[in-house]
């Protein structure tokens, strides 16, 4: 649900394929906004509404670009969800971006960040009940990387 389905919906930038993935009731985000300090991170996504509308407009922007790469192999090359931690219905998925794509102009859009998802399983299936997001990548380094 967090890697394949999730860079899946994002490029055909179609939600439906990702809204049973979240807690409507409970759910909300923390943005970082690239900052290592917490006091920064801001309440940007209270609820999935909120959310789903930045979601599609990043959507949307990265489906206006031209790639010199296939995307989903590039996003899946990126992205790393090794760490998950469960405690009993109950878990935390640190999912890491850090790579590169390239773009047909030459360019390059450089993937670093991260968010740690949180999970609680819901009539036995897991949803995402929360996240704190756009985290640099990695953390505990002076200046940009």
């Amino acid at each position: 649900m967090l890697v394949e389905r999730d860079i899946d919906a994002f490029l055909a930038g179609d939600w439906s394929m990702v809204d049973g993935d979240f807690d409507h009731a409970g759910f909300f985000g923390l943005h970082a906004h690239r900052s290592e300090l917490p006091d920064s991170w801001r309440m940007d996504f209270p609820d999935v509404a909120t959310y789903r509308e930045v979601w599609l407009s990043q959507s949307r922007a990265t489906a206006a670009t031209s790639y010199a790469e296939p995307l989903r192999e590039a996003l899946f090359r990126a992205t790393n969800l090794r760490d998950i931690d469960v405690n009993g219905s109950v878990a935390v998925a640190h999912k890491k971006f850090d790579g590169k794509v390239l773009r047909a102009d030459g360019g390059v859009d450089t993937l670093n960040w991260q968010t740690l998802y949180f999970c609680g399983k819901r009539d036995g299936r897991w949803k995402i009940t929360g996240f704190v997001g756009y985290m640099p990548y990695p953390m505990g380094r002076a200046g940009p990387r």
